[in-house]
């Protein structure tokens, strides 16, 4: 790639701007590193702080344009086609960058792009060759005076260059006990060590030790052995391919030995994944009616951090979504300004509108599986406001969203995920057909007001960090299938309009195979079976209804 125009033009450096919520966006000197690897980043004139950086390794996306809730929110005086975000792996926050021109941007997105495929696409062999040189590079970018020592500054700063999170004291204790000198300085053999205990697992040290006995090299034989005893039907043959792919040390690989190095390697590769990596991918019966699957869900899915007074973030959708999450949760209120908003009712949440929940739906929902997404409305808002809601779930998502039965599909059973492929349903409430009535004249009874007083007292015993994951589907007769029933677990507020017990006929139109109605009973639900019925419970109401039903 070094060839590339793209990879070419970020070698030699770029001035983007960093957009963030405070202060003016400064230019920073982003610059691809000679390894192909690390991006650094420093003042347009140097200064007092040392460059920045971040890996390749560590990017989850590219985003090109406003598509970053940084930069519709901050961005707007920049150029739309000017604009890219970085998102990272992890709790790293995004970078929102704005270039000096289109050209720019467009070099930049597709560069780090082609460079993510090809981190991909690499070999275990060859990701392991980038290893030293990267590590290097990072070891001589928080070496601020170029002394080749460290301290203990110093390497803090590596730490946070290589996305470690650790305590000071903790990190202060290694420093230490590597500082065999005693001059408050790392170097040579000093900080080689400081490294080889940042990367420390006394565990796989334990489960190496056990395998290879006193000489601490395993033998072809020993990792047969390991293998087996882990439930696979290795030969001595695979056992040396293994070591000819994982161990570090050219010696031992020449004579089909391994080291500690190269077997915690191998055991942290995909390859010694305790997952089978045949189901990375849906390997299912996907054909199968909707309720007869456990189905991934978040709660409070709007929330980055705590249910008080943490942050609400479209971000928060686009992660889970990405995450491979199928059905996510959105707290809808009535807004000032006649525009319904999304948060966490009665609480010092911040507040995002409804619209950029469903517009980030919109662009995120089927990017990691095309199988539909369930939009579980957690409606608090007027009939006004709910007729906005129906109109932007309409307009923004299109032919996306599911608004009739599927044509010809059977009303005695649910159509399968096969079926739903690309579909974003609405889970909330229906009126009865036909609707004749004027608005406002009737409303419906909450299907959750039976369980808001359990569920408040549940909220207060375990108030939870950030979103938390639960299990939603149906509550379709208790037939058991081998799937498993399917039951929905969540909260609920308290509403925040008068009419918001009502329900609107734009709102209800939209809801076709995920009605919210009152549990009427186990009894009743297995001589009466709806499948497009759901109802709510509380874990407690949960358990209570699994012990009558013995």
């Amino acid at each position: 790639l070094t060839e590339d125009e793209d990879v070419q033009r970020m070698l030699r450096g770029s001035l983007l701007r960093k957009v963030k919520s405070r202060g003016v966006p400064r230019e920073r000197l982003f610059r691809l590193q000679e390894d192909g690897v690390t991006v650094c980043f420093e003042r347009r004139f140097g200064g007092a702080r040392s460059p920045q950086s971040f890996s390749v390794m560590h990017i989850e996306g590219v985003r090109e344009g406003h598509r970053s809730e940084g930069l519709r929110k901050y961005g707007a005086a920049f150029p739309e086609r000017h604009c890219f975000t970085i998102v990272f792996k992890g709790k790293r926050k995004n970078l929102d960058l704005a270039a000096r021109g289109e050209e720019d941007a467009r070099h930049w997105v597709q560069g780090l792009t082609k460079l993510m495929g090809r981190l991909q696409a690499m070999s275990q062999p060859e990701k392991l060759d980038q290893y030293p040189f990267w590590i290097h590079g990072v070891l001589q970018r928080a070496d601020r005076n170029k002394d080749n020592k460290m301290s203990f500054r110093e390497a803090k700063s590596m730490l946070r260059m290589i996305n470690i999170d650790m305590d000071d004291v903790y990190a202060y204790k290694l420093f230490k006990e590597c500082d065999c000198s005693g001059n408050e300085r790392l170097e040579g053999r000093e900080l080689e060590e400081f490294c080889r205990r940042l990367l420390r697992r006394p565990e796989l040290e334990e489960l190496f030790g056990h395998y290879s006995g006193e000489d601490l090299v395993l033998s072809a034989e020993e990792l047969q052995d390991f293998l087996r005893d882990q439930g696979e039907d290795a030969s001595l043959r695979q056992a040396r391919a293994i070591i000819r792919t994982y161990e570090l040390n050219e010696k031992a690989r020449q004579q089909d030995l391994m080291m500690l190095d190269g077997f915690m390697m191998y055991l942290l590769s995909a390859a010694g994944d305790i997952l089978n990596q045949g189901h990375t991918k849906v390997h299912q019966d996907m054909s199968q009616p909707l309720c007869h699957y456990f189905i991934s869900s978040s709660h409070n899915t709007y929330l980055t951090r705590n249910q008080i007074g943490g942050t609400s973030s479209t971000e928060a959708y686009v992660r889970a979504l990405m995450a491979g999450c199928r059905c996510v949760e959105l707290d809808c209120w009535e807004g000032s300004d006649g525009e319904p908003i999304v948060y966490h009712g009665h609480t010092l949440t911040s507040k995002i509108l409804f619209r950029d929940v469903i517009e980030s739906i919109r662009d995120y929902a089927f990017k990691q599986s095309p199988y539909p997404v369930i939009l579980s409305l957690e409606n608090h808002c007027g009939l006004e406001q709910q007729a906005t809601m129906a109109r932007h779930m309409r307009a923004i998502l299109g032919d996306m969203l599911l608004t009739q039965p599927l044509e010809g599909q059977d009303s005695h059973d649910l159509p399968s995920p096969e079926q739903l492929k690309g579909k974003v349903l609405v889970k909330g409430k229906k009126l009865p057909e036909p609707w004749h009535e004027p608005r406002g004249v009737t409303s419906l009874p909450d299907p959750e007001e039976e369980e808001d007083e359990e569920d408040e007292e549940e909220e207060e015993e375990k108030l939870q960090e950030g979103s938390s994951w639960r299990v939603r589907g149906s509550s379709r007769p208790m037939v058991l299938g081998h799937h498993g029933i399917l039951v929905v677990l969540e909260d609920h507020g308290i509403p925040a309009a008068k009419d918001a017990l009502q329900v609107a006929p734009e709102l209800s139109a939209v809801v076709v195979y995920c009605q919210a109605v009152p549990f009427p009973g186990l009894a009743h639900a297995l001589l009466h079976p709806r499948p497009y019925e759901m109802s709510s419970f509380s874990e407690r109401k949960a358990r209570k209804l699994i012990k009558e039903a013995g």
